[in-house]
């Protein structure tokens, strides 16, 4: 499957079961508030299948897959035969009302503890949090290779992913940040980094490189994919030959030949270079040349003519995360709490103008890492459909009119006041709430074709 078919269906798959755990939210409890439910619809348009069930309600997938809805009996929505007005929703008490609409999002939540407890049951597979290299900032705070960061402030950090989160959070801060690792050598140690020392509007996407950190498995090994032919290097090196070491420096990964090469030339003059040829440990004398760079804003640089495989492969996972069904309803739970807490962290800076709005995402985006963790096994799956889950439930539980968290604030005004809001008050909120949504979807498609074009052209 293409990379384009494969995130069109598993974004399919993934809105399908999100939306239908949601409006199923709605539609339970509206049926134990003795509310009619006229339609329970997956996706918007012309239904491409329906059937009606003996209580009346109409069960539907529609052909445009980007939502759904569960059409209540209402008379705010037209005419209610006197003998169902006590099943309309209008006539319920506010309670009710509440429970009803606040009922997706809980939904979602649920689903979320649901899928984080499987994942852990069947075993989340990842990367520890293990340096590969350091510089700037980081090697100035002590940081060094083969570090395994184990906690970050009050927070025990688990996999990269929870690293680069807090990471991430506190470089939009500008907190100086303590970091407890433990070394390569299994000493426990705890290192500060000065966050405060990035520059003013830096790129929040790439704030962990702008830290000087980057993790072990994002190292390209120091394998050779090709030889320029006519370089230095050709007829002497051979594709698949693994660089150890340049003028008796170790090489731990192909950027390091890269820093070390040019060194070298500026010194000036030949040096070994060491290299593991089918585990055969070699060495040959070369001197790097001046070399014109392919993309010519970029000039001349010291080369000896090696390139990186064109496919790498990754490493293999090195953290596992796994629990028996008990143990894993807390570790559930306290999952849902952390993914909690870093979204509504990042909305809360967004809203403030600390975190960049770079960091809303679209469709496109969201339907490209569907496929990716799909790729990877159903434990990543699990976890994308949980984190996707809650996020949904966070949306919609904003209090934006024509969302739930929109018509759940109507109800807690006509709670204090005593009486609903006016039809005019209403009808200004909604359009209000639906030029919102237009402005924050328009925002998301924004990112995510400047994304796509960036990906496209580098």
């Amino acid at each position: 499957m293409s990379e384009v078919l494969g995130s069109i269906w598993w974004m399919i798959v993934a809105l399908g079961v999100l939306v239908t755990f949601h409006e199923f939210g709605h539609y339970w409890v509206a049926r134990r508030c003795g509310v009619k439910v006229l339609r329970f619809s997956v996706g918007f348009g012309k239904p491409l299948w329906s059937r009606r069930d003996r209580h009346g309600t109409e069960f539907a997938v529609a052909a445009i897959p980007l939502g759904g809805y569960v059409k209540m009996l209402d008379e705010a929505e037209g005419d209610v035969p006197a003998a169902q007005l006590d099943q309309a929703f209008n006539r319920k008490s506010v309670w009710q009302r509440i429970a009803v609409v606040a009922a997706g999002p809980v939904a979602n939540i649920l689903l979320c503890v649901i899928l984080l407890w499987a994942m852990f049951v069947i075993g989340k597979q990842d990367y520890s949090a293990t340096l590969g290299s350091v510089s700037g900032i980081a090697a100035d705070a002590g940081f060094q290779r083969g570090d395994r960061i184990v906690r970050i402030g009050d927070r025990t950090i688990d996999t990269w992913t929870d690293a680069s989160i807090v990471l991430t959070k506190a470089a939009i801060d500008g907190d100086n940040l303590p970091v407890e690792v433990e070394t390569a050598a299994g000493t426990t140690l705890t290192r500060t980094l000065s966050l405060s020392r990035l520059p003013a509007g830096f790129d929040q996407e790439n704030a962990i490189g702008l830290m000087g950190l980057t993790w072990q498995h994002w190292v390209t090994p120091a394998v050779i994919g090709k030889v320029a032919p006519g370089s230095v290097a050709d007829g002497v090196l051979k594709p698949d030959d693994i660089v150890t070491a340049v003028d008796g420096q170790p090489v731990h990964g192909f950027d390091d030949i890269a820093r070390q090469v040019d060194a070298l030339g500026k010194r000036g003059g030949a040096a070994m270079i060491e290299v593991d040829r089918a585990g055969e440990r070699l060495a040959f004398e070369l001197a790097p040349r001046w070399t014109k760079h392919p993309d010519a804003a970029k000039g001349h640089y010291w080369a000896l003519g090696l390139a990186p495989p064109e496919e790498r492969q990754m490493p293999a996972y090195d953290a596992r995360l796994h629990f028996g069904p008990l143990a894993a309803v807390p570790a559930a739970l306290r999952e849902t709490g952390k993914l909690t807490s870093d979204s509504l962290g990042m909305i809360r800076r967004m809203l403030t103008g600390d975190a960049s709005l770079k960091n809303v995402s679209g469709p496109i985006t969201i339907a490209q890492v569907a496929n990716v963790s799909a790729q990877r096994g159903p434990d990543w799956f699990l976890w994308f459909l949980a984190a996707m889950s809650l996020s949904l439930a966070i949306i919609n539980l904003l209090p934006i009119p024509v969302l739930d968290g929109g018509h759940l604030l109507y109800y807690l005004i006509e709670l204090v006041k005593g009486s609903p809001l006016s039809e005019r008050h209403m009808v200004a909120g909604q359009y209000v709430g639906l030029a919102a949504l237009a402005g924050l979807m328009g925002l998301a498609f924004y990112n995510d074709i400047l994304r796509l074009m960036t990906r496209l052209v580098t």
